[in-house]
């Protein structure tokens, strides 16, 4: 398949599963109990006439399916929505991306240095003590779910022994988002040593090593140049996929850490029931990792032409 044709079946594909994906988000959040218009006024319950004028600008009393139609209808024009209390979902986002995207991005690092410095240790020590070691480590670190490791982190690294900032940015970069991101790359860390160790044995094991041994070529040489740049295109895939996931993984660290990110005003957004800007935040956060994925996807075919042809 040439590159125009993978390229034109990716978009068709992104589109389908966009669609398919929204109008489920779409469904379940405006599908959750209580009412969110009457909750707008808290102890004081608002007129049933500014109650009812606020249902019909929202398309409440419509069928789901409608109701994602006007809201198709508007992402197509650029327009993520506007919350209950009338701001835009895209304004009060704008604020916010700057932290997310600096815990996404230092999070990505740590999994870059820490994950391909483990794989690589572990893989050219096979079978011995440091092996093991890394392979119960990256084990022990995809079992265990991602908000038990932040709150015990926090508290035993924050509150406990004072070496991080327990909760907010005020401390600024690196130091406030150090243990967030450390947290949140725990588990594409562990993915990313294994598979790296893994891409290590098959690269040592394979003939063009032993041609390079016989050839004289020091060890070190060997590893160096030719062990791991052979060794890292597998792992450069998912590292490269891993950016859209730690974005849409900010959700639970920004709550925990109390980081003013997105994904802590979505967090806000699922407990006050604010639809709009629930659906607009998981919304660009698929295109997010769609659009990564598909990316991916494309340059992977470039590189490897067996993609193109399977």
């Amino acid at each position: 398949m040439k590159v125009a044709g993978l390229v034109a079946r990716r978009l068709v594909e992104l589109v389908l599963v966009f669609v398919g994906v929204s109008f489920i988000i779409h469904a379940m959040v405006f599908a959750l109990p209580g009412d969110p218009i009457a909750a707008l006024g808290g102890d004081r319950p608002l007129p049933a006439n500014v109650v009812a004028q606020l249902r019909e600008q929202f398309h409440l009393d419509e069928p789901v399916w409608r109701q994602y139609l006007y809201w198709l209808s508007g992402v197509l024009q650029g327009d993520l929505g506007t919350t209950f209390t009338g701001q835009s979902v895209a304004d009060k986002m704008a604020n916010r991306w700057p932290v997310t995207i600096t815990l996404a991005l230092t999070a990505w690092a740590i999994e870059v240095v820490v994950g391909v410095a483990l794989g690589l240790w572990a893989g050219l020590r096979q079978g011995r003590a440091a092996d093991r070691v890394v392979l119960s480590g990256t084990i022990l670190a995809t079992s265990v779910p991602v908000f038990v490791v932040a709150v015990s982190a926090q508290l035993v690294l924050s509150v406990r022994l004072g070496w991080f900032p327990v909760a907010g940015t005020t401390a600024g970069w690196p130091t406030a988002y150090l243990l967030p991101a450390l947290c949140i790359a725990m588990f594409g860390l562990a993915s990313v040593a294994r598979l790296m160790r893994g891409s290590v044995i098959d690269t040592l094991h394979s003939d063009f090593v032993r041609t390079l041994r016989a050839k004289g070529l020091r060890p070190r040489q060997i590893v160096g140049v030719h062990v791991v740049r052979n060794s890292a295109i597998p792992v450069l895939t998912i590292l490269a996929v891993d950016v859209g996931v730690l974005l849409g993984g900010t959700v639970i660290i920004e709550g925990i850490f109390n980081l003013p990110g997105v994904g802590q005003l979505l967090f806000q957004a699922v407990r006050a029931h604010e639809g709009p800007t629930v659906v607009g935040i998981s919304t660009l956060l698929i295109i997010i990792f769609l659009v990564t994925n598909a990316l991916v996807d494309v340059a992977h075919s470039l590189l490897d032409p067996r993609i193109r042809h399977a």
